[in-house]
């Protein structure tokens, strides 16, 4: 029996494993004949702690293909976006793929991730999600329809989605905004002026005083003190009240006496008497056709209402007159070129006596020179409460009398009046008009009872033709049927 070598567990030890027979079979083959013997011969001339010439031959490639796999490796490790690859026995590691940008994916997972180029993956499994069903229906949500037709190539995932709602709202808004901006520039551009642009127009940002026309000697109404350092009555507070709308303080307020038939020509006369054009009248100027016809007078809104009335002497034979066909025969004093001269012409057959201040009709009632006098109630009113000798008839006449602010030819200026009037009318919390009223013409009613000295609220005011902006405040509009 031969005796075993004694290299024979070195020769089990040294035996391949499968990963380096794998690795050197084809040269093993080569030098040992291709067969099972040849292997089997080697392995035991291997054996021993020598190396036979095969061993150096099969070292030799073993290095060979060391070197070359490991010169493959660093080649694809160098190139920092190559794949990298490396062998473990029966199968490529090629699992991991960098891609240069610091992101790791499994190769065996690539086809299930789409990139589309702005951040967001898809699983290929799902593409066939978004594809017709066969049946003519999509079943893709609306959304993804409506941004994958507006954006082809561009996946509708779930925040493409949220920001294509973001977008078609954002469109929405930006296309009402629009459609307000066109509108409020085509009202701003066609609509009526501006108060600032009516102000410019009126000729009021040159001047640094008003100049208002009123009357000076009808008590309660307008009435110069006797120092004649001012004014003070109902007419006066009116012309204040406006005055303040159009920009000016009290200090810049310079009223002027007018008479009767100068109210029309807006001529007033100065501290000095010489007469002087004023920009504005207040002077219980009533509203009539013939009047408003005049292209030289512009009237505003009404700012008062009152109606015609007699005084007499409280020794006057008849203790009430009803009417002014009771004055026939008697000599009656009005006011010159005043509705309530026209109305008493007709009323009697003689000539009545004209005056171009009711002060002086009253003072030579006082005297004896005549018998009555006829004017507005509002007028008489203040004369009545001076003189307990003087008493007050209600003539029931239908017709009003509508005191108006006379802005002359100056249109600007008129609807600038209307727009003061109207804020006192329209708005709850302005209450000059009120104010005014009590202060002047409700201590008037005690004194003169049984007559409709004037009417206890401020007559009706439309809103005038002024361009407001939506969000400024906007008073409410009521139906004026007895505006002029």
């Amino acid at each position: 029996m031969a005796e075993e070598p004694a290299d024979a567990g070195t020769r089990a030890e040294g035996t391949p494993t499968p990963s380096e027979h794998h690795g050197r079979s084809d040269r093993q083959g080569g030098r040992g004949g291709g067969g099972p013997a040849g292997d089997e011969r080697e392995g035991r001339s291997g054996g021993g702690t020598g190396r036979s010439p095969g061993d150096e031959s099969r070292g030799r490639d073993v290095d060979e293909h060391d070197r070359q796999s490991g010169d493959d490796r660093g080649r694809r490790s160098d190139d920092r976006h190559d794949r990298e690859r490396r062998f473990d026995g029966r199968y490529e590691r090629d699992r991991w793929d960098d891609d240069g940008h610091g992101h790791e994916r499994r190769s065996d997972e690539r086809d299930r991730w789409d990139d589309d180029g702005h951040g967001h993956e898809r699983r290929s499994d799902e593409r066939d999600r978004w594809d017709d069903d066969g049946h003519g229906h999509d079943p893709r949500p609306k959304d993804a329809r409506v941004f994958e037709d507006a954006y082809p190539g561009m996946p509708a995932g779930p925040f493409a989605r949220r920001g294509f709602r973001r977008f078609r709202l954002t469109a929405w808004i930006a296309l009402v905004v629009a459609a307000v901006v066109v509108g409020v520039s085509i009202t701003w551009v066609n609509g009526p002026p501006t108060e600032a642009e009516l102000r410019e127009k009126a000729g009021l940002l040159s001047k640094d005083r008003l100049r208002i026309g009123v009357k000076d000697d009808t008590p309660g109404i307008a009435l110069r003190s006797k120092d004649g350092s001012g004014f003070e009555g109902f007419d006066i507070d009116i012309a204040y009240l406006i005055a303040a709308d159009l920009g000016f303080r009290r200090d810049q307020v310079e009223f002027m006496s007018i008479e009767t038939e100068d109210r029309a020509r807006m001529q007033a006369r100065n501290g000095n008497g010489e007469f002087v054009r004023v920009d504005l009248v207040v002077a219980t100027f009533s509203v009539t056709p013939a009047r408003k016809a005049d292209p030289s007078v512009g009237f505003s809104t009404p700012y008062l209402f009152t109606e015609q009335s007699v005084v007499t002497r409280s020794d006057y034979q008849d203790e009430h007159v009803a009417s002014l066909g009771q004055l026939e025969g008697r000599k009656v004093c009005s006011l010159g070129t005043s509705t309530s001269l026209t109305e008493l012409s007709k009323a009697i057959r003689g000539n009545p006596i004209a005056e171009g201040l009711i002060s002086k009709c009253v003072e030579r009632l006082r005297r004896g020179d005549i018998d009555a006098v006829t004017t507005d109630a509002a007028l008489l009113a203040g004369f009545v409460t001076q003189d307990r000798n003087l008493r007050h008839h209600d003539i029931a006449l239908e017709k009003t009398e509508m005191w108006a602010v006379n802005a002359g030819p100056n249109a600007a200026l008129r609807t600038l009046v209307d727009l003061a009037l109207y804020r006192s009318y329209a708005d709850p919390q302005n209450q000059r008009w009120e104010e005014a009223y009590k202060a002047h013409i409700e201590p008037l009613l005690k004194t003169n009872p049984g007559v409709n000295v004037a009417q206890a609220e401020q007559p009706c005011a439309l809103p005038p033709p002024v361009r407001r902006w939506p969000w400024e405040r906007t008073l409410p509009a009521r139906d004026c049927p007895s505006a002029p």
